[in-house]
C-alpha cells in the first residue's frame, strides 16, 4: 500500500522557519520516501505505508520536542500510479 502524508507545524513565522519545521522537514526529507516535497506552508511526501507511518511517527515525536504547538497532518492511500 502506497500512502501521502501532507503536514504542516505551527506556530508560523514568516520571516525565519522555526526550529520545529526544520526538525519536521529534515525528518521527511532524511526517511526513506519518494516524492517528497517542502514548502513554506506545507510539506507532502509518498512512500510505502511503513515508511510513511514511521516518518509520521518520527516528525509528530520530533517537532513537539522543537516546540510546535500544533501538527496539522492528513495521510491518504493511493494508487501505485497516482500522483
Amino acid at each position: 500500500m502506497r500512502l501521502r502524508v501532507e503536514f504542516t507545524t505551527e506556530p508560523f513565522d514568516l520571516d525565519e522557519a522555526p526550529a520545529h519545521a526544520v526538525v519536521a522537514r529534515e525528518v521527511i526529507q532524511s526517511a526513506e520516501l519518494d516524492a517528497v516535497d517542502v514548502g513554506p506552508f506545507g510539506n507532502t511526501a509518498e512512500g510505502g505505508a511503513d515508511a510513511v507511518l514511521t516518518a509520521v511517527d518520527a516528525l509528530l515525536r520530533s517537532s513537539l520536542e522543537a516546540g510546535a504547538t500544533r501538527v496539522s497532518l492528513q495521510v491518504n492511500v493511493i494508487g501505485e500510479g497516482e500522483k
